[in-house]
């Protein structure tokens, strides 16, 4: 059988040395023997969804935080693919308005524009109902700055969840969930 692929799918903005990620990786390279990836994605969503479908296995796992489990909701439903979502954007679409225009990734250490197009791909991937909720576990906390945990919560309310009051959008421990992320994926 080949061996497990667990994709980590970082947030806006952010990149493959985002610290859950690095975290992540660490605590899965001491304890498990799995394949780990965390790709650099592009600030197009298109491209985002490409490069990501060309990482797939039979035996993929995913992880997505932030704009990353909006993603990974997508793939998880497209593929069937078991995946762990943290403090995850339910509708980035209605939140990219406020980002229009030039952006600084400082991660990947470059500017772009986000336009009406980003906007219209966000929500022309958008899953308006799960239909299989079981292949997803929610992680997040009440005190996520940046996106309305409710809408999280209510979205994935069919889903295995885990919400924590306060804490942040960064995910403040995230490393207790590490057992409970390896047992949901079902790493070996």
């Amino acid at each position: 059988m080949a061996k497990q692929r667990v994709i980590y799918i970082h947030g806006f903005n952010s990149s493959p040395e985002s610290f859950k990620a690095q975290q992540f990786g660490q605590y899965l390279a001491k304890h498990h023997d799995v394949e780990y990836l965390v790709p650099k994605l592009n600030h197009e969503p298109r491209e985002i969804l490409l490069t990501l479908e060309a990482l797939i296995t039979t035996n993929t796992k995913l992880i997505g935080s932030s704009l990353g489990g909006y993603f990974a909701t997508i793939l998880s439903e497209r593929y069937q693919l078991p995946a762990v979502v943290v403090n995850p954007a339910v509708a980035p679409f209605d939140l990219m308005h406020d980002y229009l225009g030039t952006q600084y990734n400082p991660y990947q250490d470059y500017y772009y524009d986000v336009t009406e197009r980003h906007v219209d791909q966000l929500k022309q991937f958008y899953i308006a109902n799960l239909s299989q909720p079981e292949l997803i576990l929610l992680l997040q906390q009440m005190g996520d700055e940046v996106l309305d945990f409710s809408q999280a919560v209510d979205y994935y309310k069919n889903c295995r969840q885990h919400v924590e009051f306060a804490g942040d959008h960064s995910f403040i421990g995230f490393e207790r969930y590490f057992p409970v992320i390896v047992d949901f994926l079902k790493i070996s």
